[in-house]
């Protein structure tokens, strides 16, 4: 359906594409403190652990990149990471006691950078997860982050061996100029050697990270670093948008980014999908033929319905109608604080979560309507009418004006978004938040 001129005054069309990046829902921001602390063996009560996401949170890394907001530190001390180490066995002996029969359908390492760990602790993290939870990297789909300076020949090995089937790398930009101005300081002669190291260790999966939008950064210079990542043959590539934001080194400079990122992200598009790859959400790009490992005998995971269970100080663990996590913060301080206390905090602690929100039906429907909708595959409607009782269009009137406005279409059993939809997916997702989530967002106060 075409767009009038009242359409395109429409702030989904007439605001910035880049709202906010949607990598859930609802937003770390929107966790508070319970009322009490709830046990983990009544919150996982009744839920289906036949088919869970295993996070481990590993929030060490060498520096600090100007645009990161997540949680992680740069203290290099060998004492904080054992004691880090220490504390996430305490965790996981008590999160494994009460999940009792779970079975995992994939797992991640995440950060921060867990190939800064040193190779016996990374083996640790490893026997901890196969130890307590059962489980065996070799028998499910398993990513790793990686870094240029952390990738070591030994360190690949050990993942290998492991049967880790996915390494990521956060490459960001291949010119040096570029990723020094976004504050990630690069040297091509640290970066070309790990990736080929990455590359040859043969790990079915092999995903590189870039990022566009950085003050002074063309078109041409953006698509120069796409064409180099395209050359080491990776079976996934992120594109992600620059975003400023509170508390980070780039987020004190005060400056705009918007000029030049749906110029690069389109041109980007066109030229991976021409080179073979699908496009699997706005930022996602896969090979045609790659995915999870033939040889995975691990049930299928769905991030619509199944739940996760994270570990480590910063990760996040969700059921169907609680999300929850230690405390979130940026700041240098803030993050600091927040490990000095995991890592003191007695066995018993970890029995219980004491901050994270609780989702009603409406919030349920409305993630997995957003988490869906937001993949070019778009959300299948009779799954969704299957587990909340109606058609998503009839529980969500606004679809219509994401329909009218040419960003979503309606298909035989499926709803997706057009082209144009998918580049503004970090408008479009904030876009569906409810009012309530919007609310706690919003008086989130960032430490």
């Amino acid at each position: 359906m075409p767009t009038t001129q009242t359409d395109r005054a429409h702030p989904l069309l007439s605001d910035t594409p880049y709202a906010s990046y949607v990598y859930g829902y609802p937003h770390k921001t929107a966790y508070r403190p319970f009322d009490s602390p709830k046990p983990l063996d009544a919150l996982w009560n009744g839920e289906d652990r036949g088919s869970l996401f295993l996070y481990v949170h590993i929030p060490f890394c060498e520096m600090r990149c100007g645009f990161c907001n997540l949680f992680t530190t740069v203290d290099h001390r060998a004492r904080s990471t054992d004691s880090y180490l220490d504390a996430l066995g305490r965790e996981v002996d008590q999160v494994a006691a009460r999940l009792g029969d779970a079975r995992f359908a994939r797992m991640a390492v995440g950060g921060g950078t867990p190939t800064f760990l040193a190779v016996e602790q990374l083996a640790r993290v490893f026997d901890l997860m196969q130890d307590r939870f059962g489980a065996d990297c070799g028998a499910m789909p398993t990513s790793v982050e990686t870094s240029p300076a952390t990738a070591s020949g030994e360190k690949l090995a050990l993942l290998r061996e492991r049967g880790v089937s996915r390494v990521s790398i956060g490459v960001q930009s291949f010119d040096e100029e570029d990723a020094r101005r976004i504050g990630r300081p690069m040297r091509r002669a640290e970066m070309l050697p790990a990736l080929g190291r990455i590359r040859d260790a043969g790990f079915p999966l092999f995903n590189i990270d870039l990022i566009y939008g950085g003050e002074g950064q063309t078109t041409a210079k953006w698509m120069a670093s796409v064409v180099e990542a395209v050359s080491f043959d990776p079976e996934e590539l992120y594109l992600y948008p620059l975003y400023v934001r509170p508390l980070t080194t780039l987020g004190k400079l005060d400056h705009s980014w918007d000029d030049q990122r749906l110029e690069a992200y389109r041109a980007a598009r066109d030229y991976l999908v021409n080179a073979g790859y699908r496009q699997v959400s706005m930022r996602m790009f896969q090979k045609h033929g790659a995915g999870e490992p033939a040889s995975s005998s691990a049930p299928h995971y769905c991030c619509q319905s199944d739940g996760m269970v994270g570990v480590g100080c910063g990760a996040r663990s969700y059921t169907s109608a609680v999300h929850f996590s230690s405390e979130y913060a940026v700041g240098r301080s803030g993050v600091r604080a927040i490990l000095d206390d995991y890592c003191a905090r007695p066995a018993a602690s970890f029995a219980t979560a004491g901050h994270g929100v609780e989702l009603d039906r409406d919030e349920q429907a409305r993630r997995g309507l957003i988490m869906s909708l937001l993949q070019c595959d778009g959300l299948d409607t009779a799954l969704f009418e299957l587990r909340f009782g109606e058609h998503p269009a009839a529980r969500f009137p606004e679809l219509s004006e994401l329909e009218a406005l040419g960003l979503m279409v309606r298909e035989p059993g499926r709803l997706r978004l057009t082209p144009m939809g998918i580049e503004r997916s970090d408008s479009v997702g904030p876009w569906l938040y409810s009012s309530a989530i919007r609310r706690r967002m919003e008086a989130y106060r960032l430490r």
